[in-house]
């Protein structure tokens, strides 16, 4: 059974026990990323993630955290997005109290030496290149530049070139000491739980008090009323031989009760391979390689995004028919026995999406630092399932606003200018 707590410093605590399983996750997660950040820090949530791995008081180097964590054969790693950040190692149970013990260490007592600092700062600006270089990932960061145009949410999480060669050490312990406090922690713990889980948890999390200091300040939300009205395109130049194209909307953040329905809308539109967009771009037409439509919720909004690898020479051909597929779900119910597969399609990529005890903690984990409260899958299928035709309809025709639509492109296009005269839906 699922337990949810909070330690006496304000941390919460999620326990999920999982009898079928060896494994054991622990995943802290901190609500803290870069629709956070200020100018000069952006960028500043993921290199603070980074410098996490680099060294603790007791554990001076790197070398001393990969050696111990790979000698029990453990997976872990860290991740950073818009609204915030989290770390997660992963091992058999029997290793229970190392991981609770590593990641205690490495959240509170991590040194922040300055050699580390200078060739850390080289390896994000190749990770940048990294993305930059790749049309496939990059595009998803235009787009949602454009799309949150005007709020933080729309910046870079790696922040740019420039903002990563100006960022100092004594800045991103400072952006550390005020966000990473011990009432924003939510530590959720999967699989084989020790029976002792509750007093390892209060031994390594516990033990850290609340600093007194400057809070950390509420992100200013997005409001899609506020987007300046008409679509909008925006290309990014390079020589490649498929365009790589992203279009969409804003959509429904964390605990919006259209969110099942939503869902549902993406994946009758570009979920998986008998979707309307695979059948008729790529199957019929042969437009695309890839295309697909999927959700990113926030905790104020979301994005409703489509992305397709298009063929060059077919990409306006490609882009009106994808906005012609979208306009049906405005004008046309949803079919009973199209919405019943679609259901039926998440009702299994949640059940199978479970399978492991990171997956488990991640679920949970993510539901307590945004809402709060616990929903357990068999509740979120049941949404899923109570969706009709007209709840499908109505986020469409919510959502699919052409005054909303943002379009990125990247290939070998000059400007965005020449796709305006194709955004409608």
């Amino acid at each position: 059974m699922t337990t949810a707590y909070t330690l006496k410093n304000g941390s919460r605590v999620v326990l999920v026990p999982m009898q079928e399983t060896k494994a054991f996750t622990v995943q802290v997660l901190l609500p803290v990323g870069s629709r956070h950040e200020s100018r000069v820090m952006n960028g500043g949530s993921h290199f603070l993630e980074h410098m996490m791995f680099k060294g603790t008081k007791r554990r001076p180097n790197t070398q001393i955290i990969s050696r111990a964590l790979d000698a029990i054969g453990a997976e872990y790693n860290a991740f950073t997005g818009k609204d915030h950040t989290g770390y997660y190692i992963k091992a058999g149970a029997e290793h229970a109290e190392l991981l609770l013990d590593m990641l205690s260490d490495m959240l509170y007592h991590s040194i922040f030496d300055p050699k580390e600092f200078e060739r850390e700062r080289t390896v994000i600006i190749e990770e940048i290149h990294m993305y930059e270089d790749n049309p496939m990932m990059f595009v998803d960061e235009l787009f949602e530049q454009e799309l949150f145009r005007g709020n933080t949410l729309g910046w870079r999480i790696s922040g740019a070139r420039e903002d990563i060669e100006k960022m100092k050490l004594a800045d991103v312990a400072a952006y550390r000491k005020k966000h990473y406090r011990p009432s924003g922690l939510v530590i959720a713990l999967a699989g084989k739980l020790p029976e002792n889980t509750r007093d390892l948890v209060d031994r390594y999390f516990d033990a850290t008090k609340e600093q007194a200091g400057a809070k950390p300040k509420p992100f200013v939300p997005f409001r899609a009323a506020s987007m300046l009205k008409g679509p909008k395109a925006v290309s990014y130049y390079k020589e490649t031989e498929q365009v790589q194209c992203m279009l969409g909307f804003p959509g429904y953040g964390y605990g919006d009760k259209r969110l099942p329905a939503q869902s549902v809308l993406a994946t009758i539109l570009g979920g998986n391979m008998s979707s309307r967009l695979f059948t008729q771009v790529r199957e019929r037409r042969g437009l695309a390689y890839m295309v697909r439509a999927g959700v990113s919720p926030y905790q104020d909004t979301g994005a409703f995004a489509v992305h397709g690898g298009l063929r060059k020479e077919k990409v306006d051909e490609a882009i009106k028919l994808i906005l012609s597929e979208l306009k049906k779900t405005k004008d046309v119910a949803i079919g009973a026995e199209e919405l019943r597969r679609a259901k039926e399609y998440i009702k299994g990529k949640i059940t199978l999406g479970l399978e492991e005890s990171n997956e488990v903690a991640d679920f949970y984990g993510r539901q307590e630092l945004f809402q709060k409260k616990m929903e357990s899958p068999e509740d979120k299928i049941a949404k899923i399932m109570a969706v009709t035709a007209k709840d499908v309809q109505a986020a469409a025709r919510d959502i699919f606003r052409v005054e909303r639509l943002r379009l990125a492109v990247i290939g070998p296009f000059e400007d965005g200018v020449r796709f305006q005269k194709l955004l409608h839906v």
